[in-house]
């Protein structure tokens, strides 16, 4: 897995891998139908394999834009105790020597903005130090939907464990050091980077488009996880709303045709596409980073 980069106006974004996310998609969208995956043939060989298995990953998204750096869901993060996918836990990744390597100073992030607050997307809030729960990004303000926040905030007991675990480990020791901006869903980060409200996957999930001298690119987070949901919008994972189903297909017309890249917060690479129509359909023509 390499750094993956793509320039849309004057930004540039960065893509940080940090684990194969094979595993946690086997069985996660239920109702998937082996003869349609093999029908939809653009979806071989970047993001289904010769035996029929979805591919996918878990990285995290730089975007350098009007002198502002913005880090986009965080990933898993190193020490953290998760039991929901196997090989997830106490992870002792080199995922900040990468960040080094790609240029980005932790203490140099201006923004770390969430689509939403399952744990794989929250991790790298913190590091532990000598024991404790303790910021990454320093000096960064965190991006907080406020009522994605009040959700999880709640301790929601109809949750996997792991998820509010991500919270305590991950979220409120940022919140406890007052770091956190809980903003409303289509908030504006900083100039050319916005919230989208894309709600169903968690109550306030949002998406982030970018735009900079005319070009656009939209960070997906989980309105999808895997391309396939672009052939097929209404799979999902088990519990998948009807909310979130429109939400997909709403993001799905709303960029088809356009010169909007679209990058897949799971997504093998190459990772990024533009959305064309396929029939009746849609499919996802790749770009290279």
């Amino acid at each position: 897995m390499t750094i993956l980069r793509w320039r849309v106006g004057n930004a540039t974004i960065l893509r940080v891998p940090e684990i194969d996310a094979a595993t946690a998609l086997d069985g996660l969208i239920h109702n998937i139908d082996p003869a349609a995956l093999s029908r939809a043939t653009w979806l071989r060989p970047h993001f289904v394999d010769d035996a029929g298995r979805l591919k996918g990953l878990v990285q995290v998204f730089v975007v350098s834009i009007g002198g502002a750096t913005v880090v986009v869901d965080p990933g898993v993060g190193n020490n953290k105790q998760r039991t929901a996918v196997p090989g997830w836990s106490d992870l002792d990744t080199d995922f900040l020597d990468r960040l080094a390597s790609a240029g980005v100073d932790p203490d140099a992030v201006d923004y770390v903005v969430n689509t939403h607050l399952h744990f794989d997307h929250v991790g790298w809030h913190t590091r532990l130090v000598d024991g404790v729960w303790q910021p990454t990004f320093q000096r960064a303000r965190y991006i907080v939907s406020a009522g994605e926040f009040a959700y999880w905030d709640a301790a929601p007991q109809d949750e996997l464990p792991d998820q509010l675990a991500g919270i305590a480990d991950s979220v409120r020791p940022v919140h406890a050091a007052g770091l956190v901006q809980l903003v409303s869903d289509d908030h504006v980060v900083c100039e050319g980077v916005r919230l989208v409200p894309s709600p169903g996957h968690t109550p306030h999930h949002v998406c982030i488009h970018i735009e900079s001298e005319g070009e656009t690119a939209l960070i997906t987070g989980d309105v999808m996880h895997h391309p396939c949901q672009i052939a097929y919008p209404d799979w999902g994972p088990a519990g998948d709303s009807a909310q979130a189903r429109q939400s997909r297909v709403e993001l799905l017309e709303r960029f088809a045709e356009s010169a909007t890249v679209v990058l897949g917060t799971h997504f093998a690479d190459p990772v990024a596409g533009h959305i064309r129509r396929d029939g009746d359909g849609f499919r996802l023509a790749t770009v290279e980073g």
